[in-house]
């Protein structure tokens, strides 16, 4: 990418930092100390069902930064340099593969080599790889109204399957939960397998992945959106921050307006979540890039690059290793602590910062 967005690195370093340094060690501190921290844990823990707090938004500014990085990456076939040739669609679909294949081995269990326990759609990584495919296709062939409309299209088609459905909005019952149940049956995350070979879904599982992909791919296209707003020379970088923090509350206040209609429901992805997300990944967008790219004001911050620009590794290794092997066996002297919990999570986290560290100092950058 020719040109690069430092507040871009550092925000998607700082959803990097929360999800794998502050929310485990905070979360290990709720259960240690759970009276005092009671005013904070429910913030480091998804929702049960409709409502959305601190832990809600990881995701969906994880897809919604994705999005931001195709006007930058992807300029040269907007401005004529280039054509997209088959060189162009064997990259997009090795982004693809790559991102699924990740995937699998972060959630999927493909590690285990166990049919019955494969989970093909389930995983963050195979959200975004939907909906960067879907948003660089149309960044690149079409112009900024047709991505809109085509945004406008997709938020349509998701409502319109609950709405046939009598906006049934059972954790199970769902339209979506029931297209998954059926696409992916046995190998959807959440089946129990009993000992006899048969399965069952999992009442306590109520993510939804195939139909809530249509708005997979409007958070990403959001997120395209804004970067085309960064990006434009038709205003100053001031005006582009002012514009996509105008941007980011009308979408958060159109969120809001519907979620009486459709609740706000992270884990199908709702309309209202998706308006309300998007517009709240505006708004940090739009602060990020006034005090980083206009105002100059990165100092102390910096260092969350070393996440930002190694995000999909930092990710990866965060949610597929056990570091806690290492930790333990370090600091097991330890053990009879109270804070011993929390004092694993640290050594866990710090291990994982130090790798990308290194990674950081040597340039080198899973680049998929």
């Amino acid at each position: 990418m020719k040109e690069r967005l430092a507040s871009l690195d550092i925000l998607r370093g700082a959803d990097m930092f929360l999800l794998l340094f502050i929310g485990p060690i905070v979360r290990k501190l709720c259960k240690v100390y759970p009276d005092g921290m009671a005013w904070i844990a429910p913030q480091f823990h998804h929702v049960s069902w409709e409502g959305f707090v601190l832990w809600d938004l990881i995701m969906p500014l994880f897809l919604f930064l994705s999005g931001i990085t195709i006007p930058f990456s992807m300029a040269k076939y907007r401005s004529g340099l280039a054509k997209p040739d088959a060189k162009f669609y064997l990259k997009l679909l090795k982004r693809f593969y790559l991102l699924f294949l990740l995937g699998w081995i972060v959630q999927g269990n493909l590690l285990d080599f166990s049919w019955k326990d494969f989970h093909p759609f389930a995983n963050t990584l195979q959200a975004i790889a939907v909906g960067y495919v879907v948003t660089a296709l149309l960044f690149v062939h079409v112009k900024p109204k047709w991505q809109i409309a085509a945004a406008v299209v997709l938020f349509a088609a998701y409502w319109l399957a609950f709405a046939c459905t009598g906006m049934n909005l059972d954790p199970q019952g769902n339209i979506a939960m029931t297209i998954d149940k059926a696409v992916l049956g046995a190998h959807r995350d959440g089946v129990s397998w009993a000992a006899d070979g048969s399965w069952n879904f999992s009442e306590s599982y109520q993510y939804t992945w195939i139909l809530s992909s249509l708005n997979f791919a409007v958070t990403v296209l959001l997120g395209c959106f804004a970067g085309q707003l960064l990006k434009t020379e038709r205003y100053s970088k001031g005006r582009r921050a002012l514009l996509t923090a105008v941007t980011g509350a009308a979408l958060v206040a159109a969120g809001l307006a519907i979620s009486p209609l459709f609740p706000i429901i992270k884990k199908i992805w709702s309309s209202s979540m998706t308006l309300y997300s998007g517009g709240l990944c505006f708004l940090l967008t739009a602060l990020t890039y006034y005090l980083v790219d206009v105002r100059g004001w990165h100092r102390g911050i910096d260092w969350l690059k070393i996440y930002g620009m190694n995000a999909i590794t930092a990710y990866f290794l965060g949610e597929t290793i056990r570091f806690s092997s290492v930790s333990e066996s370090l600091l097991h002297g330890f053990g009879d602590f109270t804070w011993y919990p929390v004092l694993i999570a640290a050594a866990n986290a710090a291990i994982l910062f130090g790798i990308l560290l290194v990674m950081h100092k040597h340039k080198r950058y899973l680049k998929i």
